[in-house]
């Protein structure tokens, strides 16, 4: 979707409220929080929080409400944000780039790329990094990797690799991973790189009724990659001619508090370093007070989840 068609929907305001309510005082301050969002290891010298920002929370917002949301989400705890060019052609990275300028030498930032060629590649990443106002990225990402002729693209002679390795060796970023939704892509690339995290989805439904994910985040931890989890609050596909109540989800997500909580207790139980919820301010909102509930999946509690997503058709299958 573009902004344009986003803007269109008229819900700006609404989500804005859904996000800043929680996170506001009645004095119209930052909120004191005493309980802060737990931290993991990312690797021996990075902790992340469990809970991440994804960029796409800022779209929509006016630049306040943004700076607003940003500084919240800090004071909460949350130190690792996420973004890519993208989320609304370069929307988000603008919003969040300005949001985070009074925190960024303490926080965590992860941008992407789609590009496959290097020199696409080096175009695109000087260009994020202009737009959102920083030096360099924590986290440099390949993008929503698909399949294996994107594989063979980006490791190929003229790919994007030989972007991201130059670009590490000149300080512009630190580290360097990739996302995807594809159980074969993802596998192929950790066979052919040392990445230091990866971003997949770890989802209830799709672990237990697509046998999708647990091949990954075995071969992940095999090869001392950290795993960064999306779709923690996806359900099913929406079903067709269903309104779609959530216009930056293109699909149905687990919106009530009760079963939310137990599909983000089974992401966060999977050995994972943090999750990025959806990036509808409600769904992002409810992530931040349900991750103060924590505690890993018994047994029976995994059994039983299990059962719960018996009937639901899965956004990925392995």
């Amino acid at each position: 979707m573009r902004r344009r068609d986003f803007m269109k929907t008229g819900i700006s305001s609404l989500m804005a409220t859904s996000i800043l309510k929680p996170l506001h005082s009645a004095q119209g301050n930052l909120t004191r929080v005493a309980a802060q969002l737990p931290q993991r290891p990312y690797n021996d010298q990075v902790n992340l929080s469990i809970i991440g920002f994804g960029g796409i929370v800022v779209v929509g917002l006016s630049q306040n409400e943004a700076n607003f949301v940003v500084a919240s989400s800090f004071e909460r705890g949350v130190n690792y944000f996420d973004v890519a060019p993208s989320y609304w052609d370069g929307e988000a990275e603008e919003k969040l780039g300005k949001a985070l300028q009074p925190f960024r030498k303490q926080v965590f930032l992860a941008c992407k790329t789609m590009e496959r060629s290097a020199q696409n590649a080096e175009k695109e990443l000087h260009t994020s990094l202009k737009r959102i106002g920083t030096d360099y990225f924590d986290l440099y990402q390949f993008h929503a990797v698909t399949d294996m002729e994107e594989v063979e693209q980006i490791f190929a002679s003229g790919g994007a690799m030989e972007t991201f390795l130059k670009a590490r060796k000149e300080g512009k970023i630190h580290h360097i991973g990739f996302s995807a939704h594809s159980e074969t892509a993802a596998l192929a690339m950790l066979e052919r790189f040392k990445f230091d995290s990866i971003l997949f989805p770890i989802n209830f439904v799709c672990y237990y009724q697509g046998n999708f994910g647990p091949k990954v985040i075995q071969k992940a931890k095999d090869n001392g990659t950290a795993r960064l989890a999306l779709k923690m609050f996806a359900y099913s596909p929406w079903p067709e001619g269903s309104e779609k109540t959530y216009p930056k989800c293109w699909y149905q997500p687990v919106d009530q508090p009760e079963l939310a909580l137990k599909a983000l207790r089974f992401t966060l139980s999977e050995d994972i370093t943090a999750a990025i919820p959806p990036g509808e301010g409600k769904l992002y909102s409810m992530a931040l007070d349900l991750a103060l509930q924590f505690s890993p999946l018994s047994l029976e509690e995994r059994k039983e989840i299990q059962q719960l997503s018996a009937t639901i058709k899965p956004l990925f299958h392995s």
